[in-house]
């Protein structure tokens, strides 16, 4: 059973966006949580630095349903193919 790509994509793409921008949230509210968490996304998506601003949050929001419609995307394509490969052997 293949699985279909653009659920899988937006799925992953509003998990990854949704834990990224409660973390950044909550920091703005409360700024040390989540601090180190920011500052390691901060050394992975370039432009972001780990401020606790409303821009920051959003710039680093937009970057994680980004990477995370990608990885989703991927992760979807790579268990299609194989699926298809391990349906051949039988």
């Amino acid at each position: 059973m293949k699985l279909a790509l653009r659920p899988l994509t937006i799925a992953c793409a509003i998990l990854w966006g949704g834990c990224v921008l409660f973390v950044a949230l909550a920091n703005l509210l409360w700024p040390p949580y989540g601090a180190h968490f920011l500052e390691l996304l901060a050394s992975i998506y370039p432009g972001y630095s780990a401020d606790s601003t409303f821009g920051g949050m959003l710039n680093v929001t937009l970057y994680a349903l980004i990477d995370g419609a990608v990885g989703g995307l991927i992760l979807g394509w790579l268990y299609n193919l194989l699926v298809t490969k391990c349906e051949g052997e039988r």
